[in-house]
């Protein structure tokens, strides 16, 4: 029996995933499903980069806008649901492409998700520390704690920060120590592709979506969720800084000033925890031909 293969193409926001996604669904003839955890959501379309109505008819495509921002949803969800998916996709496809810039969670498709405890008395104290102190302390806090998990997590995600902190509180551990573990056995092989560009290029892309997604309406999308600003799902860039001109506290070319240096950061945090992942083939996009040539047949 043929081993089955996902190919994973993973890499900073605005460096050509979903072009690359799309010319390798049509090569192979498979599916796509996307590992970008805020493209998961229905309401966030412009400020997540969603592939255009154009490219979703392309290909077929996975967990893009399945859920609601009021839904609570976790990698390990993501993990089994993803899982059963693919089940049903290998039964027809020899190849599946997995596409996204969330680490977390194409690492719990292909690893496994550590069994990591939790404590909600102790969640509860970083979330009042949280409303009194503001992110930043505790983010410095998490800094001392854990400086490797500190140079990869999401910084803006609050989630994240108590979550790295939970941990540490329970265990005296820290939240890299715990999740190093034994892989988990998967019913596929995992071909990975990173791409990357100069850092020059990338930020000059960066800067130009940005500008492009403002042209399509992205003040008048979070505008719409102005109502519901305070859910976890909508705590992301782009929509944050938005938020605050929404509400008065900055001015608008201050609020885009900050999306396009917040993207950088969050693009340079995306490269160092894929760089990381030694199993990672890097290209930059425009090798398509030599990308191809080197999966695996």
């Amino acid at each position: 029996m043929t081993q089955k293969k996902l190919i994973i193409i993973a890499g900073p926001t605005a460096v050509g995933k979903t072009a690359l996604s799309i010319e390798l669904a049509n090569h192979f003839k498979c599916p796509i499903l996307s590992f970008d955890s805020r493209q998961f959501y229905a309401e966030m379309s412009i400020g997540t980069a969603k592939p255009s109505a154009e490219e979703l008819a392309s290909a077929e495509h996975h967990f893009i806008g399945n859920l609601s921002v009021e839904d609570r949803y976790t990698a390990g969800m993501f993990e089994r649901e993803a899982l059963e998916l693919l089940g049903t996709i290998f039964q027809e496809h020899e190849y599946c492409i997995a596409v996204g810039g969330s680490g977390l969670y194409i690492d719990a498709l292909a690893f496994g998700i550590d069994d990591i405890p939790a404590d909600e008395n102790v969640r509860m104290h970083f979330h009042k520390r949280w409303a009194n102190e503001g992110l930043e302390v505790l983010s410095n806090e998490l800094l001392q704690i854990d400086p490797s998990y500190h140079a990869i997590a999401d910084l803006q995600n609050p989630r994240r920060v108590i979550r790295a902190l939970e941990v540490h509180k329970i265990t005296g551990k820290t939240y890299t120590d715990l999740r190093k573990k034994t892989p988990k056995k998967r019913p596929f092989t995992a071909h990975w592709i990173g791409l990357n560009l100069e850092r020059e290029e990338l930020f000059q892309r960066i800067n130009y979506r940005v500008e492009q997604m403002l042209a399509r309406g992205l003040l008048e999308e979070v505008q719409s969720l102005l109502p519901i600003q305070d859910l976890k799902a909508l705590k992301t860039v782009g929509y944050s800084e938005l938020f605050a001109y929404l509400n008065g506290e900055i001015e608008l070319e201050r609020a885009i000033e900050l999306i396009k240096r917040n993207t950088r950061q969050y693009a340079k945090r995306q490269i160092t925890w894929f760089k990381k992942n030694e199993l990672v083939h890097w290209y930059e996009p425009h090798e398509v031909e030599k990308i191809i040539e080197e999966i695996p047949k």
